[in-house]
């Protein structure tokens, strides 16, 4: 893409109804636009970052026999009382709405209930069993606060998975595959090293839960971790009895704040039961789905890499999630040459298939650099004077790297190499 036709532009100054590291950044640099407290829209740099963590997510699920599908965000009322989780006593985050005909409706926020109603249709038997499914799908929740940008916002993009199993056993066994399933997708998008399994509660649910939990000073938690094992426990759970159970060491563990950007949960036959699923096993006896509930907030997640990689001059993208592979600087000083060799070359990348952000804007060497930093894409390759007559282009990572010059050819080797 050339960035002379990106209808968006970058901002000089940080925006001054923001708190947070993510959003600051994310505005500044025009990846997201935001409608209010807690909703944002995203803009095409910010989209490009998104699909593609979207597109990492759902390759990991689809490994281990996750069937995407897509739901309503309308929520039939009678189908939530059965579980007793319209009750604004129990769920106070709904947002709520009528038809004209003064039919109540709530705008999802999570989806047992309508998907356990799927299910019943397609789950008689025990061969029917077990199945993983899962969608990709926007969220709204009525949050009291909503100051962390994208890491907590009231309408938001999730993926969230439901695994229906013939019993306990078959449950843990896939329990245990999603867990390994997250690790290689904190790890893909460039934060593994800074995120831990976390014992956490289990709510109504269950006696525990497990949270993916990525230290940062931003985050909303407290978990306190082993790092020799890489094993955590949230704060809400913290006690002598949890640190015994999982065999830990008080001494070695280490109190952090830290940002929830995943959670799996055993949800047993809780809405088995409450809504009436069950299969026919082989002696023909009825019996309760056992079922499990696995959450991946993706705005969260990009916000988290934000706080976690960003420095003082911007975002910092893993090649794995960034908009583009290379952005393409033009120094022109006046030399039409330069102009001339640099779309050139621009052509020559496009056509071997290598994401490219050309900055072919007529304004200052200065302001392009400032912006590219802003930005944050993982190279930056640039044309000028000075590059040429030392016998190429200049390139640089945008961190833990100098500049070197090198020629059109090894450009294009070193970049079709990137993944």
């Amino acid at each position: 893409m050339r960035q002379s036709k990106l209808f968006t532009k970058t901002r000089k100054e940080n925006p001054t109804d923001e708190t947070s590291k993510n959003a600051e950044l994310l505005i500044k640099a025009s990846f997201i636009h935001k409608e209010m407290a807690g909703v944002y829209s995203y803009l095409p740099l910010g989209l490009m970052v998104f699909k593609k963590i979207t597109n990492i997510i759902r390759e990991e699920m689809n490994k281990i026999g996750g069937q995407e599908i897509s739901m309503t965000t309308l929520q039939d009322k009678s189908l939530w009382e059965k579980t007793n989780r319209w009750d604004e006593k129990i769920v106070d985050i709904w947002f709520k709405t009528k038809l004209k005909n003064e039919n109540h409706l709530g705008l999802g926020w999570t989806h047992e209930e309508p998907l356990v109603s799927i299910m019943k249709e397609h789950i008689n038997s025990h061969k029917d069993l077990p199945l993983y499914v899962y969608q990709i799908q926007n969220k709204f929740r009525n949050e009291k606060r909503a100051k962390s940008g994208i890491l907590r916002g009231r309408e938001f993009m999730m993926k969230d998975l439901y695994s229906f199993s013939h019993n306990e056993e078959e449950f843990q066994k896939f329990y245990d595959e999603i867990k390994l399933a997250y690790k290689t997708i904190f790890q893909r998008v460039g934060i593994g090293q800074v995120t831990y399994l976390t014992l956490a509660s289990g709510g109504t649910f269950g006696d525990s839960s497990h949270e993916f939990q990525t230290i940062t000073s931003a985050g909303e938690d407290t978990i306190y971790l082993d790092e020799s094992n890489r094993i955590a426990i949230n704060k809400e759970i913290y006690n002598d009895e949890t640190i015994k159970k999982l065999g830990l060491d008080k001494e070695k563990l280490t109190e952090h704040r830290s940002i929830e950007i995943g959670n799996i949960f055993p949800l047993g036959t809780k809405f088995s039961k409450d809504l009436g699923l069950t299969y026919k096993s082989e002696s023909g006896e009825d019996k309760l789905v056992v079922m499990g509930s696995y959450g991946i907030g993706i705005g969260r997640l990009m916000g988290s890499i934000v706080e976690v990689l960003a420095d003082d001059k911007g975002l910092i993208w893993p090649e794995s999630v960034a908009p583009f592979k290379v952005h393409l600087l033009e120094i022109t000083g006046g030399n039409e040459e330069i102009k001339i060799k640099t779309n050139e070359i621009y052509k020559k990348l496009k056509q071997e298939g290598i994401e490219v952000l050309y900055d072919d804007r007529e304004i200052g060497a200065g302001e392009k650099l400032t912006d590219a930093d802003l930005i944050g894409i993982p190279y930056r390759a640039i044309i000028s004077d000075r590059s040429l007559a030392n016998g190429g282009i200049e390139i640089k990572k945008r961190i833990e790297e100098k500049e070197r010059i090198i020629s059109v050819e090894e450009l294009i080797k070193e970049f079709k190499n990137v993944k």
